[in-house]
């Protein structure tokens, strides 16, 4: 059965929950890397990380994966948990976090509404980094209806922030 109303415009996603093989590596990734602040842990077996006091926008866990393997290639699974960052200057510490770690990017793509970095964590979890640009300058077609595309994101432009 369908219900045809909308979803009320105020829910959001709280946050990702990921089972992950280290939990060590996954915090030093999460926290020490792209700097969220670990709220909460359990031992070995769990920890809970969030930005700007929230009690937690990452959770991580070894209840079922303790030592695994990431899914294999054809698996389905999570694509990638997307983390939104609140301006271009912001974005760009992301970058440069993940330079001075070493972390490679899978990718990054301006696609009009956004500007967007792709990596994988060490679980191999896809993990989206992006801003998304004010509603005003999102692209329309002659209608009046979203076009968003996917061109090359200029790192160095990027970089050049703040």
């Amino acid at each position: 059965m369908s219900d045809s109303a909308p979803i009320d415009a105020r829910v959001d996603v709280g946050h990702v929950h990921l089972k992950v093989a280290d939990l060590d590596r996954s915090v030093a990734f999460y926290s020490g890397v792209l700097g969220f602040a670990v709220t909460q842990r359990l031992g070995n077996q769990a920890a809970f990380l969030g930005a700007g006091g929230y009690h937690h926008h990452i959770g991580l866990n070894t209840w079922e994966s303790a030592g695994g393997r990431p899914p294999a290639p054809g698996t389905t699974g999570l694509y990638h948990a997307a983390f939104r960052y609140p301006d271009r200057k912001t974005l760009a510490d992301a970058l440069r976090r993940l330079i001075a770690a070493n972390i490679p990017l899978d990718g990054a793509a301006d696609h009009g509404v956004s500007e967007a970095l792709y990596l994988h964590d060490p679980d191999g979890n896809g993990v989206e980094l992006y801003r998304d640009r004010p509603r005003a300058e999102w692209p329309k077609d002659a209608s009046g209806n979203l076009a968003m595309y996917t061109r090359p994101l200029d790192l160095d432009a990027l970089l050049g922030e703040g």
